[in-house]
C-alpha cells in the first residue's frame, strides 16, 4: 500500500501515478500556508484525495499550487482538485503558453509532437487561475528559477527551510541525481547547462525533492553538485 512519506518538518510526499515506472512524486508542504506540488496524473492510484486524508487534509486546504512544467504526469492531476480548490496555480511562463496552445512546438520535435497532442486533451484548466512565474519570483517562502532543457518553462521552486522541488530536472538512481534520458526532454544540453547553473546559484538545501525516483532528505545541494560535475 502507498503511503505518503514524511521528508522534513512540514514537507511530505505524495506517492502518485498508477504503477512502476507509471508513477510520479508529488509533494505537500505545510508552512502556515498549504501548497501542493505537482498533483500527478488525471488519474492516480491511490488517489490524490486518499493520500491528502493520510495526512490529514482535504483538498480544500489546499491553498495553491505549483507546477515545475507541463507534462501530462505532472498536471493531470489539477482535475482532482475541481469544485474544491480555487486558489492559485503557479508555472513557468513559457509552459503555461505551452498548455494553454499559445505556443506553437516544432511538429518535427519528439517531445514538441506529443505535447501538440497531450494539450487537445488535457490543456491547463481554462477555469483555473493559473499564473505564469519567472525566474526569481518569491512566492511566499518559495524562491522559482527557471531550468529549461526538459520543457521550456521548467521549474524549480525552493523552500527557504531547506527542500529544493526539482521536477524533471533531474531524476533519482540509486542514491544519486541523474538528468532524465533525451527522449523526455526538449533539449538536453540546454537540460545540463540548467542542472549547473542552479547548482551554482541555488543556496544550501537538504531536500531533493524530484518527480521520479526516491527523494533525498539530506545533502541535496552537494548531490546537485556532484550531478552537475557529472553531466
Amino acid at each position: 500500500m502507498y503511503m505518503p512519506t514524511r521528508l522534513a518538518e512540514g514537507v511530505w510526499m505524495l506517492d502518485l501515478g498508477l504503477f512502476p515506472p507509471i508513477a510520479t512524486n508529488g509533494f505537500l508542504v505545510d508552512d502556515g500556508t498549504v501548497t501542493l506540488i505537482d498533483p500527478g496524473l488525471p488519474w492516480n492510484r491511490p488517489s490524490l484525495g486518499a493520500e491528502l486524508s493520510e495526512l490529514g487534509y482535504e483538498v480544500g486546504d489546499i491553498d495553491r499550487v505549483f507546477l515545475t512544467h507541463y507534462d501530462i504526469d505532472h498536471t493531470g492531476g489539477l482535475r482532482a482538485l475541481d469544485g474544491a480548490f480555487d486558489g492559485p496555480v503557479y508555472i513557468g511562463s513559457d509552459d503555461l503558453a505551452l498548455g494553454r496552445g499559445e505556443s506553437e512546438p516544432k511538429w518535427l520535435h519528439h517531445k514538441g509532437l506529443f505535447h501538440r497532442a497531450a494539450r487537445r486533451l488535457f490543456p491547463l484548466p481554462a477555469h483555473m487561475d493559473v499564473r505564469g512565474v519567472e525566474d526569481g519570483d518569491e512566492i511566499g517562502r518559495f524562491t522559482a528559477y527557471h531550468t529549461p532543457g526538459h520543457n521550456p518553462g521548467h521549474t524549480v521552486f525552493v523552500h527557504d527551510s531547506g527542500a529544493a522541488f526539482l521536477g524533471d530536472l533531474t531524476w533519482e538512481d540509486d542514491g544519486r541525481l541523474t538528468p532524465p534520458f533525451w527522449l523526455d526532454s526538449y533539449d538536453m544540453r540546454q537540460l545540463t547547462e540548467s542542472i549547473r547553473d542552479l547548482s551554482e546559484r541555488v543556496p544550501p538545501f537538504e531536500v531533493a525533492a524530484m518527480g521520479h525516483g526516491t527523494p533525498l532528505v539530506s545533502d541535496g545541494r552537494r548531490a546537485l553538485l556532484e550531478c552537475a560535475a557529472r553531466v
